[in-house]
């Protein structure tokens, strides 16, 4: 087998640049764009209509028998139905089952504790322990949208309502049933579009390999770190089941011309590429690129070769042992809470939980970007107190009202909250109002006072948590990241260098070193967003930057040469 060895001007390792010792500076949080409104995912309304059949369906059911009162505990299996929607069905029905098992897990402690004591002060410490430790599960897990704020809003909620102990295996039935419904109303677009999360992933992969040979100069690098996500998250989602279709390798052969654009984007043409993904929507033929033959299956030989030699994937432990960087954003979310929930308390505010899930919707990767979603948080909840003072009379008209009024915000919040948060909170809270009228028709002036002041309090004092609490071990992380893409890329080398290699090893390596190359931006980016930190490698995350991109090229003409001579 011929082999193409690395271009002579690829170094074998990027130069040592040493860190420059400057010491630690404040960073400016921003105001800046922080409201604008982004472009809406492309899957937006999949957790927006799912979750409004899945509640609907128990809420019905609890009007027809005229207990409304028990809406709270469906409602906590209802909410499943938000997850898992950008995973392939086969992963998404295991996240399904695994996020109503974490949800009974968080109801129960909440309802047991609640039946236990009936102290406030030790119901604020157990929800902010609650929520800290599912902030870090869910990050851990990479459970992805909306994350551990349904599991804090529902079990903090569930933490101040009256219980007693022989109640809870009623309660937790009824979530269960209802986190059943959710699983079926997942899993249903699955009967009529088995592939539809590949299809998209793939679509999504070479619109941003277009994007990126479209581009030019600085454009381009700014470009490269998203076309290299997507290309990275559309083999995740591929290789995520070992089931390989027709149709699941005739998406790979298409991510490969996506990889192929990213590795050399002067050889590319992006109208071709934005014309394959146009291919995918629906339930058509997924479009074969014209340079494949049917019976030609060679460029995949690399990828079984992945699957059957694919390294175990990091396990939860690990992820959350010593060093973690989810370890920090967990120490801000249980000490934000508590304060938040504690000052909610010293205020007299009668639903301290409120300035809880505030507080615990607030943490992000960094200070920066907690700073960003407090500011999204406040004006959100201030312009949703406004809509729920509008829609309440409408809603109090009888309790069917107040179900639909109920099921529309929560489309309206799925529709939004990709557009941006605050968008997305001004729906939200007007229905987390009008969920405590399930059980009994309140006076809303105090619901929108109490609502204002736990806004304003949890969000203060949450972004106080975040910037006390620093995150020194940003800067390590992203050192650790630089040595991973090192290696990758010194692997990937030594691969092409060498005068025989087996089918997929090249292909391997190129995707271990994406692989890596995405994870060092990850690194960099929330590592720059820590309000008080020393200063970054920055010289040293461009150098192995362009050294692992220019490795990446490498490894598509040792792919192409490594082809012909099979032929």
């Amino acid at each position: 087998m011929s082999s193409t060895p690395p271009p002579s001007s690829h170094p074998s390792s990027p130069p040592s640049i040493p860190s420059p010792s400057r010491p630690s500076r404040v960073r400016r949080l921003p105001l800046a764009g922080v409201l604008r409104p982004g472009k809406p995912s492309d899957i937006w309304f999949k957790p927006a209509s799912s979750v409004v059949v899945a509640t609907a369906i128990p809420n019905l059911t609890l009007l027809a028998i005229g207990r409304l009162d028990l809406v709270m505990y469906t409602m906590a299996g209802s909410f499943c139905a938000l997850y898992a929607h950008n995973l392939p069905y086969a992963a998404r029905a295991r996240a399904l089952v695994w996020v109503v098992i974490g949800m009974l897990a968080s109801v129960g402690t909440a309802m047991v504790a609640a039946s236990l004591t009936t102290s406030p002060a030790v119901l604020v410490a157990v929800g902010a322990l609650l929520a800290a430790a599912q902030k870090t599960l869910c990050d851990a897990t990479r459970i992805g949208p909306p994350g551990h704020l349904i599991f804090t809003f529902i079990s903090s909620a569930t933490l101040f309502a009256p219980q007693a102990i022989g109640q809870v295996p009623g309660h937790l039935a009824l979530t269960l049933g209802a986190g059943a419904v959710a699983w079926l109303v997942g899993m249903a677009p699955a009967l009529v579009r088995p592939h539809g999360p590949e299809r998209r992933a793939t679509a999504r992969a070479l619109y941003a390999a277009a994007a990126y040979a479209d581009a030019a100069g600085p454009g381009r690098e700014r470009a490269r770190p998203a076309a290299a996500a997507a290309v990275h998250a559309a083999w995740q989602s591929l290789l995520a089941t070992g089931s390989r279709t027709a149709a699941r390798r005739a998406l790979e052969r298409l991510v490969i011309r996506a990889e192929d654009a990213l590795a050399e984007p002067s050889a590319a043409d992006p109208a071709l590429l934005r014309s394959w993904a146009a291919g995918l929507r629906g339930t058509s033929a997924v479009p074969r690129p014209g340079d494949v033959r049917p019976e030609a299956d060679d460029e995949l030989l690399g990828v079984e070769a992945e699957l059957a030699s694919a390294p175990k994937p990091v396990s939860l432990w690990r992820r959350l042992g010593p060093g973690s960087p989810l370890l920090p954003i967990a120490l801000r979310t249980a000490l934000g809470c508590a304060l938040a929930g504690y000052a909610s308390l010293a205020l007299g505010v009668g639903r301290p939980y409120w300035a809880l899930v505030t507080a615990a919707s607030l943490y992000q990767a960094n200070v920066t970007l907690t700073w960003n979603r407090g500011v999204q948080r406040v004006v959100g909840n201030l312009i949703g107190v406004l809509a729920f003072a509008a829609i309440v009379p409408l809603a109090h008209f009888n309790q069917a009202a107040l179900i639909v009024c109920c099921l529309a915000l929560a489309f309206g919040a799925e529709a939004l909250m990709a557009r941006n948060y605050w968008l997305g909170s001004v729906c939200v809270t007007p229905m987390a109002l009008l969920v405590t009228e399930f059980a009994r028709f309140q006076q809303p002036g105090g619901l929108i006072l109490d609502r204002v002041v736990d806004t304003v309090v949890g969000a203060l004092l949450g972004i106080v948590a975040a910037i006390a609490v620093t995150n020194r071990r940003a800067a390590d992380h992203i050192e650790l990241a630089i040595d991973a893409t090192d290696r990758a890329r010194a692997h990937a080398e030594r691969t092409l260098a060498a005068p025989t290699r087996t089918p997929g090893t090249l292909r391997q390596d190129r995707r271990s070193l994406t692989a890596a190359l995405v994870d060092l931006r990850t690194a960099h980016d929330a590592a720059a967003g820590e309000w008080w930190q020393r200063a970054l490698p920055e010289q040293r995350v461009m150098v192995a930057e362009q050294a692992g991109h220019r490795t990446l090229a490498a490894t598509v003409r040792g792919m192409e040469s490594g082809e012909r001579a099979r032929v």
